[in-house]
């Protein structure tokens, strides 16, 4: 198998020729449309062959993939039509560095993954009718009038970085700033200006990393907010779709509730042990 590389016109052209439906993942979607909008986590795209392909493989670009034990920024996303295509491309020379930790998001697909050995299963959360927002309206909670509305902001990174069950460590302060910065977020801010609760993007179109301080729980926030971020990345062309810890279940109610299904884990990623090794 011989990779052919993207150039932008040719991301074009596969961007029309994906779904966001399946059985083309969401996150190889959604990252290809992140490349076409401005590529602001440096993504680049290999397919098998072209103008035919049965696999497409999303990967960071050399330049920030620099550090062979970052399993945040080493993240991949894969469709794949025939499994021996996929395979194949695994094995052609430069498609993936096997000297680093990594991990691929998409089809279920063979066990590929670097020196990380813990895993933990997270859920993908889709809407009832793909690629559109959440069909059931968020009644909105009772705010103090001294709350607002707000987007993210990068003085906050240390509050996400501290609360995000996979963050903890300055590989994922580093990746959790570079969301804030280039990837749709909001937030609910007290009268202080400190977010209470809050929701942002990954570069593959998913929500979160979302949460609520544990004083302020209980009244709708999480609701009310994934909900406009939901619309927000729909009106952006994105598919309306999120991860949850398969142990959160207040944020897997808070989900069914906006009209979202619970699909059948389809990857796994590393648990925040192998991150921090």
């Amino acid at each position: 198998c011989q990779p052919h590389w993207q150039g932008w016109e040719r991301e074009a052209m596969l961007e029309k020729a994906l779904t966001p439906t399946p059985p083309c993942p969401w996150q190889v979607y959604g990252t290809v449309m992140t490349i076409n909008q401005g590529n602001p986590a440096a993504q680049e795209v290999l397919v098998d062959s072209w103008p035919e392909f049965k696999v497409v493989l999303t990967r960071p670009r050399r330049e920030v993939a620099l550090d062979d034990s970052d399993l945040y920024t080493n993240t991949y996303t894969v469709y794949y039509r025939d499994i021996g295509a996929y395979r194949a491309l695994l094995a052609s020379a430069g498609a993936v560095n096997w000297g680093q930790s990594f991990r691929i998001l998409g089809n279920l697909c063979p066990k590929a993954s670097g020196r990380g050995s813990q895993q933990l299963n997270i859920y993908v959360l889709s809407g009832p009718n793909l690629g559109s927002h959440p069909t059931k309206p968020s009644l909105s909670p009772l705010l103090d009038p001294a709350m607002r509305l707000s987007s993210l902001d990068v003085s906050h990174t240390d509050l996400l970085n501290e609360t995000w069950s996979f963050g903890g460590n300055e590989k994922s302060r580093k990746y959790l700033a570079i969301l804030i910065r280039h990837f749709p977020s909001i937030c609910l801010l007290d009268a202080a200006g400190h977010p209470v609760s809050w929701i942002a993007s990954y570069p593959f179109g998913a929500m979160g990393p979302a949460y609520t301080l544990h004083e302020h729980r209980q009244r709708g926030y999480m609701a009310m907010l994934g909900n406009l971020l939901a619309k927000r990345l729909h009106a952006l062309g994105y598919p309306s779709y999120g991860y949850v810890d398969v142990e959160n279940y207040p944020m897997q109610r808070v989900q069914e509730s906006q009209g979202f299904q619970c699909l059948v884990p389809l990857q796994r990623t590393p648990s925040r042990a192998s991150l921090t090794q």
